[in-house]
């Protein structure tokens, strides 16, 4: 009988502990909620994600939504005066996604939130590479954070090659979304991985199922050998300038030095331009808008190439 008691006032206890702390988490979010964009103190009520997990009682879900929109209050109000410190906003997002850790939304937008500099956002490029990867570590399929880790990568970082790794891993994803093995491809190329890149692109073209992502990853391929003839014919012509003391007038003089066989044609089988200070050039250089080499002066590409 004693034994039940005990059992009984047990359960008693535990389920008023449990409703207490409920209302305690709804009367904490009706406050924060009234509270508004006003500005939110310099403090935590438990500074220990771990600790606060320990004690949530099985309510982390809740108590994660709460601190979330702590997160958001506590960046919006610095946003607005134009703070140059963002001290709590990290140390809010680690709890939130502690507590929660499949809230993508905050890994996802308070990387955006730690990434921009001051006063805009907390100028921790750093620290947001290391929440999106921790959201990588406990949602490895959701191919989102891929996307956004590597534009951290190579828009704040300047780290091309490990954007390009990043977005390559999130391509392998079941549903991935076919640009990312896209942007593999073209940040191995602007980190100078050529090879790497051209085995992507080659990838795309043979396993895409979207034409236009095919033909882009074929403009990319043709405009990436065409670089390559271009730097080898000037080497030819530089070639015939030492040999000759003087620069070649046409093709023709390189065939009958014997330093060409034929006349060069460009991945789309038209002749290459041989100009009268040396110089290689293609015919259509829009037919291959991602040349870095050979394009006439003033010419710019038809296409809107992204920038750092």
């Amino acid at each position: 009988m004693n034994s039940f008691s005990n059992k009984k006032a047990s359960i008693a206890l535990t389920i008023t502990i449990v409703v207490c702390f409920a209302c305690s988490v709804l009367l904490l979010r009706k406050i924060d909620v009234a509270r508004g964009p006003g500005l939110i103190r310099e403090s935590l009520y438990i500074s220990s994600p771990s600790a606060l997990k320990r004690m949530s009682l099985g309510y982390t879900g809740l108590l994660a939504d709460i601190y979330w929109t702590r997160a958001v209050q506590y960046f919006g109000s610095h946003h607005q005066r134009s703070a140059e410190e963002y001290n709590l906003l990290f140390p809010l997002l680690d709890i939130t996604t502690t507590l929660d850790p499949k809230l993508t939304v905050a890994y996802r937008f308070g990387a955006t939130f730690l990434t921009e500099p001051p006063p805009q956002g907390a100028g921790q490029p750093e620290k947001a590479v290391e929440l999106v990867k921790r959201g990588i570590e406990r949602n490895p399929y959701d191919w989102r954070l891929y996307y956004d880790l590597g534009f951290l990568q190579a828009w704040d970082l300047h780290d091309y090659l490990a954007a390009s790794k990043t977005f390559e891993k999130g391509s392998q994803l079941p549903n991935s979304n076919p640009a990312l093995k896209v942007l593999a491809a073209a940040y191995a190329s602007r980190g100078g991985d050529l090879e790497t890149s051209r085995l992507l692109w080659r990838s795309t073209y043979e396993t895409a199922a979207n034409e236009a992502i095919r033909q882009n990853a074929l403009q990319h391929l043709q405009s990436m050998k065409a670089d390559d003839d271009v730097s080898a014919l000037e080497k030819v012509v530089e070639q015939y300038r030492v040999k000759t003391g003087s620069l070649p007038a046409s093709f023709s003089d390189l065939i009958s030095a014997g330093l060409l066989r034929a006349v060069p044609t460009d991945p789309t089988g038209r002749p290459y331009k041989l100009t009268a200070d040396g110089k290689i050039q293609l015919q259509d250089p829009d037919a291959m808008p991602f040349i870095t080499k050979g394009a006439p002066p003033h010419w710019k590409p038809k296409i809107t190439i992204p920038k750092d």
